[in-house]
C-alpha cells in the first residue's frame, strides 16, 4: 500500500454556508490526523465540523462540533485520528466569513 501525507483540503467559507473541504477520493482510504480552525476575525464566533459516510445528506449524528466557540484571533488545533473511505465527507460551516479551516493526514490506496 502506498501512503501519502498532505493536506487533505484548506476553506474560508462565506458566513453560515456547509462547505465541503476535503472528499476522501475513490480507491483511497484516508486517516486525518489533525484540523485546524482558525478565527482571523475580531470577534467571538462559532463553528461545526462534520463527517459524512459515503457523501450522506448531513445530519445530526455527523457533527464532530456543532456551535463550538472561538475567541477572535484564535486557532484550535484537534488531533482526530479519525478514519475514512472512498467518498467520505468532511463539512465545515462558521458564524462569519473570518474562519479558515485546514485539514492533514494521510491518503491510502486500497
Amino acid at each position: 500500500m502506498s501512503e501519502t501525507l498532505r493536506v487533505l483540503g484548506q476553506a474560508a467559507p462565506a458566513a453560515t454556508t456547509d462547505v465541503n473541504v476535503y472528499t476522501v477520493p475513490a480507491a483511497r482510504a484516508t486517516v486525518v490526523s489533525s484540523l485546524v480552525v482558525c478565527n482571523r476575525g475580531t470577534a467571538a464566533g462559532t463553528f461545526r465540523v462534520a463527517v459524512r459516510p459515503a457523501g450522506a445528506v448531513i445530519a445530526s449524528l455527523h457533527y464532530l462540533y456543532f456551535g463550538t466557540s472561538l475567541a477572535a484571533s484564535s486557532t484550535l488545533t484537534a488531533t482526530l485520528g479519525l478514519t475514512m473511505a472512498a467518498t467520505d465527507v468532511v463539512t465545515v460551516h462558521a458564524s462569519s466569513a473570518d474562519f479558515s479551516f485546514s485539514l492533514f493526514g494521510a491518503e491510502v490506496v486500497v
